[in-house]
């Protein structure tokens, strides 16, 4: 029996840009998802999922190679879901050699899926690095990634990035490019608040929103190579220590991706409410549509204002978390 965790994330600059190969600059953060896996004699998989949350709902169930559990939950939500496990133990059964392997899972996370804070790909990197320890073979940390992009690839219809499964994979502040993926160094502390309303945005329509878009619209496509732009300044920022521009290029992509199309009410509200309380910057992370927000302050300001804000449904502190997936 093995049990392994791997972090959540929050995207500091880039998201949806990064899909068209634009920069995006992300940070682990120190809520994980965690997975003990055990190898059984029957071939089948057996899932036993506590108090994960999809999307508003919360599912516990034991799911089996012959069915879907009896939970009252939209089809698509469940199918997804379980999507992430079943296909990282695929991939495990993979590097392992051993397709006929069986496994029992059991699973929890502190990171409320469909949130923006790579609740899928923490509980995707943790499963492979779980299965594929318990099956006798050692991944180095890339290749778990890599494997958890392939799965997070086919659950989300060809829509993902590699930010969210190489950001759970390594810790710490990371850069994607395209498929280029690389740890930022000398990045140990950055002073992060969450802010979290709840909800969730459906990624695939929000993805395929801003596709359209720029498809479109030139100044939709100009938008998107903008977002690159202030990515670029942003990890120089990063590298010089300048937290005050990198919070004001914060609030430049946050603009950005509002004009996109993918903010809410919710988050603008969130964002703004941390920019009044005095942080260096706020946008939405992740798809938006709904979820979380992220803002730089030191001080307790922001998150006391996020408390009192409508919608704000969670806050916390988001110290980063400069260790990967591992094996607990």
């Amino acid at each position: 029996m093995v049990t392994a965790s791997a972090p959540g994330k929050v995207i500091l600059l880039g998201e949806h840009a990064v899909v068209y190969g634009e920069p995006a600059i992300a940070c682990a953060i120190e809520r994980r998802a965690r997975v003990t896996a055990e190898r059984t004699g029957d071939g089948g998989l057996t899932i036993h999922a506590d108090d994960l949350s999809l999307d508003g709902f919360t599912v516990e169930y034991e799911g089996g190679p012959d069915g879907r559990p009896d939970v009252d939950v939209p089809a698509a939500l469940l199918e997804a879901g379980m999507g992430y496990f079943e296909g990282a133990v695929a991939q495990a059964r993979e590097a392992a050699g051993a397709p006929a392997a069986g496994v029992e899972l059991t699973a929890e996370s502190s990171i409320p899926l469909g949130a923006g804070l790579g609740s899928s790909a923490a509980v995707t990197c943790a499963t492979i690095e779980a299965v594929t320890r318990e099956l006798g073979v050692e991944l180095d940390e890339r290749e778990v990634a890599d494997r958890a992009y392939r799965v997070e690839h086919d659950v989300q219809d060809g829509n993902a990035s590699r930010t969210d499964t190489f950001c759970s994979a390594v810790g710490g502040a990371v850069r994607i490019e395209g498929d280029d993926t690389e740890a930022l160094d000398g990045v140990s502390h950055l002073p992060l608040v969450v802010g979290y309303d709840g909800g969730a945005g459906d990624t695939g329509a929000l993805v395929a929103g801003v596709r359209s878009m720029r498809e479109q619209y030139d100044f939709a496509a100009d938008t998107v190579e903008t977002v690159g732009d202030v990515v670029r300044g942003g990890e120089a920022a990063l590298h010089e220590g300048d937290l005050d521009e990198l919070g004001r290029l914060m609030d430049f992509n946050h603009g950005l991706l509002s004009a996109l199309g993918v903010s809410a009410r919710t988050l603008d509200a969130m964002v703004w409410a941390a920019r009044d309380a005095g942080a260096l910057g706020a946008k939405l992370t992740g798809a938006g549509g709904g979820g979380s927000i992220v803002a730089l302050d030191e001080s307790d300001d922001t998150a006391t204002a996020l408390r009192y804000t409508q919608g704000c449904e969670q806050t916390f502190r988001a110290e980063l978390d400069t260790e990967g997936v591992r094996v607990e």
